[in-house]
């Protein structure tokens, strides 16, 4: 065999060497997604459009879903037809790795003050594919604070950082959340990790741990409120789900479902006095709420909701 020859055929091996009969695997495409600053900038641009009346305006999916108060509706109708202007209290709270964000706030609808709550999940970075709306118009009853929502104040324990120590998996913030429920469900405080001063408010109502509030059950802290038993009324939880887990600041928003079935008319307390149970609590009806949880070293601090009052065994929507 000759140089040239051998020179063709060490060419053709080397070719060869570097061959394949595997197909080549395309490269891996990691969809964008959103941060905590992109998350909270989808809030405020839905915001905007909704008080510029203009849904045309927000970049969504072809086939978002939108729903206001547990009713799917098409997107610009609702709150987005009545909305005057946003109000001064803003509550954010994201999840990066859902690519969900979620707000509580209040705006001006006819002259009068709401209290909101929303959801939006963004997908691809891009686009709002989910929106869930909870809106708590005043009311001639209604749910607690239906009547008079009060100017509400920016509240700095939400966005605090949890030190990394003191920070839970998402299952176990999930779980702790989830035992708020199960301890109104079962009527007892041994379900629930409460840190001794947490404080609950509801449609801008502190209904516990309120210190300017006379000696009774608003004036208890959470811990101190479920102790008493108070709420066997409280029939079922139900269609509970967790969006939004924020391990960085302990945040959890739960939306849910509280029915009361109007069958129990007395509840005797741990102290041994009766709570006769008010309306509307002694007929049948629910509560929808949107409630965000601060958890810190593994105990609920804070407990803020929006709420409405909706008719027995509605569904979500969702």
């Amino acid at each position: 065999m000759n140089r040239k020859t051998l020179a063709a055929l060490a060419a053709a091996l080397g070719l060869l060497a570097g061959w394949s009969s595997a197909p080549a695997q395309p490269a891996t495409i990691v969809p964008p997604t959103c941060e905590r600053a992109c998350l909270k900038g989808f809030i405020d641009r839905y915001i905007a459009a909704m008080v510029a009346h203009d849904p045309a305006s927000l970049p969504v999916i072809r086939d978002v879903k939108f729903t206001e108060n547990g009713q799917e509706l098409k997107l610009g109708d609702g709150l987005w037809g009545t909305i005057q202007a946003q109000g001064a209290y803003k509550l954010y709270f994201v999840d990066p790795e859902t690519q969900e964000a979620g707000f509580f706030g209040t705006v001006t609808e006819s002259g009068r003050q709401d209290i909101i709550g929303i959801r939006l999940h963004i997908q691809s970075g891009t686009r709002i594919s989910q929106i869930e709306t909870q809106v708590a118009r005043q009311s001639l009853g209604g749910g607690p604070g239906g009547g008079k929502a009060p100017v509400m104040t920016e509240k700095p324990i939400f966005y605090e950082d949890v030190p990394p120590a003191q920070r839970r998996s998402r299952q176990e913030m999930v779980a702790i959340a989830d035992s708020y429920f199960e301890g109104l469900e079962h009527a007892t405080e041994t379900l629930t990790p409460f840190d001794p001063h947490c404080q609950r408010i509801e449609n801008g109502m502190v209904t516990s741990g309120n210190p300017d509030a006379p000696a009774g059950m608003s004036r208890m802290t959470c811990g101190e409120q479920f102790a008493t038993h108070f709420s066997p009324f409280i029939s079922h939880v139900r269609e509970r789900r967790y969006p939004i887990v924020d391990q960085e600041k302990g945040l959890v928003l739960a939306i849910a479902f509280f029915d009361h079935n109007g069958r129990i008319k007395d509840v005797k307390l741990t102290d041994g006095s009766n709570l006769h149970v008010p309306p509307p609590f002694d007929a049948p009806f629910a509560f929808e709420l949107f409630e965000l949880f601060k958890i810190q070293d593994g105990k609920i601090m804070r407990v803020e909701a929006v709420l409405n009052t909706v008719p027995y065994g509605m569904k979500s929507g969702w």
